[in-house]
């Protein structure tokens, strides 16, 4: 045994697994269970509407199969964000780079190989799950554009703004084909970002900003549903429902329960939801376990990203700030869009609540992001007497 400088003792010899514990941020994996808890607890009061919505005369679905199903998903993820946690950040950093490709290739299969549900091709089927490529290609996008982005460093006429740009914009165009004009906004927005944490002039991006502004312009014209959902939630225009619209049954449902709910099963307002177990599971929370518990949530999803950007404020590595900063700002973005919609503050989406609504794809994808944020903020608190001395050439 030794004494290291701030006489903690310490042993000479350490297994891979002693390492892994001493660096992890624990803090920020403790906040992501809490979030994978809360998630089975709202998927077990959401479960029986949909599986109301998928009973029929002949076929009864048993009322918590979908929280069967969750388990699962929670069983394989967390094991898998375990893993790639445990990687060196170089490692970590190939790993999401190759399926950052992979996964882009998948999202150009899609509409030859896609199913098509509500009249969105998403998804590719395989065997026992639906398989939705953008979902995963969101976190290893991410730490493909820091990589790239980081180059700047070695050589600053690189034309790289341009080139992620391109990227960017490529894959929107094969989203809005789909469409999912809600991963369109996630991906445009982690791009954004990215460019923020680089340092862009202003000038650069009141182009990009007049340029999303004329995408979305143009998203409005030519897509019927996007105009649709639009105009519902302004009131404006004909509405493609006769009743309220999603956002407006969300926002009745999440206000049912007043502070404190009406309690575990016992809310009525979610059967009138469709997909609570997904898209609006907020609001189903609300109801049954009241707007305190909604506060709670959304303090819960504040605390991950303030641990984050406080363990980057003596980060002096380029790639592993926007990479790690990128991720946060995606885990983030995509939380208040969903908690948004459930509000009645954005037009309605299809966008999961990050470790709390159902869906395979959703939590093995965020289960990777999750692994490769804590990859990238690992850090050996006994090397060189610094908190921040893992260190990572960048090559």
């Amino acid at each position: 045994m030794v004494r290291d400088f701030k006489t903690r003792t310490v042993p000479r010899e350490r297994t891979a697994l002693a390492i892994w514990f001493w660096e992890i941020d624990r803090v920020l994996l403790a906040l992501i269970m809490v979030l994978v808890t809360i998630g089975l607890v709202a998927v077990a009061a959401a479960s029986p509407v949909a599986a109301i919505d998928r009973s029929t005369s002949a076929v009864s679905v048993d009322p918590l199969l979908y929280f069967y199903r969750q388990l699962l998903w929670v069983g394989l993820g967390i094991p898998m964000m375990l893993g790639i946690s445990m990687l060196e950040r170089d490692h970590a950093r190939r790993l999401a780079i190759g399926l950052a490709l992979f996964f882009a290739f998948t999202l150009l299969l899609v509409p030859l190989l896609g199913t098509s549900i509500n009249g969105a091709r998403r998804w590719i089927d395989l065997p026992g799950m639906r398989f939705q490529p953008s979902e995963f290609l969101k976190p290893t996008y991410i730490v493909a554009m820091a990589w790239l982005l980081s180059l700047r460093e070695r050589d600053p006429t690189l034309p790289l703004v341009p080139l992620t740009g391109a990227i960017t914009g490529a894959i929107a165009f094969l989203l809005m084909q789909q469409p999912d004009f809600g991963q369109t906004v996630m991906f445009c927005g982690c791009w954004g970002a990215l460019l923020l944490l680089i340092g862009v002039s202003w000038r650069l991006i009141g182009v990009i900003s007049a340029a999303l502004f004329g995408g979305l312009v143009l998203v409005y014209l030519l897509y019927d549903n996007a105009r649709y959902r639009i105009n519902d939630f302004l009131g404006i225009g004909v509405s493609l429902d006769t009743g309220p619209d999603q956002t407006e049954l969300a926002y009745r449902t999440i206000t049912q329960g007043g502070f404190t709910g009406v309690g575990p099963g016992g809310g009525q307002e979610k059967f009138r939801l469709p997909e609570a177990h997904t898209d609006y599971i907020f609001s189903v929370i609300g109801e049954e376990f009241g707007l305190i518990a909604c506060i709670a949530i959304a303090l819960v999803y504040l605390a991950v990203v303030v641990r984050v950007l406080l363990r980057l404020l003596d980060e002096d590595n380029l790639f592993i700030l926007l990479a790690a900063g990128g991720l946060t700002v995606q885990f983030g973005l995509q939380a208040i869009i969903n908690m948004g919609v459930n509000a009645q503050i954005f037009p309605s989406k299809g966008m999961t609540l990050p470790f709390i609504s159902y869906g395979g794809s959703s939590m093995l994808a965020l289960c990777v992001g999750v692994g490769f944020l804590l990859a990238f903020t690992r850090r050996n608190p006994f090397m060189d007497g610094r908190p921040h001395a893992v260190k990572w050439s960048g090559r």
